[in-house]
């Protein structure tokens, strides 16, 4: 019998290694904060994930089809939602250290 991935298939594993692997160092202690930049077709998926294993999170659209996903200690999404822009590249030098850092 052979097998036949399709090109969204692929995306979709792809899109579930990445997510599994965040949730991974999350939970191992080994990051904070994540930044997850998925499309809206995947949004609702990322969420039920993330909502399945209590783990907070912000959403802030990107341009286009694109939204990114911050996850992880109520702490640090506090920082992000303080910052209140909702793009990337509006931050000032300072919130980047302050993003990169946490």
């Amino acid at each position: 019998m052979k097998v036949i991935f399709t090109i969204k298939t692929i995306f979709y594993r792809g899109f579930m290694k990445v997510l599994r692997h965040h949730v991974y160092e999350y939970k191992k202690g080994l990051r904070r904060l994540i930044l997850f930049t998925c499309n809206s077709e995947r949004k609702q998926e990322a969420i039920a994930i993330l909502k399945k294993l209590n783990i907070s999170f912000v959403l802030l659209p990107v341009l286009g089809k694109n939204i990114n996903i911050f996850f992880g200690d109520e702490v640090c999404l506090e920082v992000i939602k303080s910052i209140n822009k909702a793009s990337l590249n509006s931050y000032t030098p300072e919130e980047d250290f302050i993003l990169g850092v946490m």
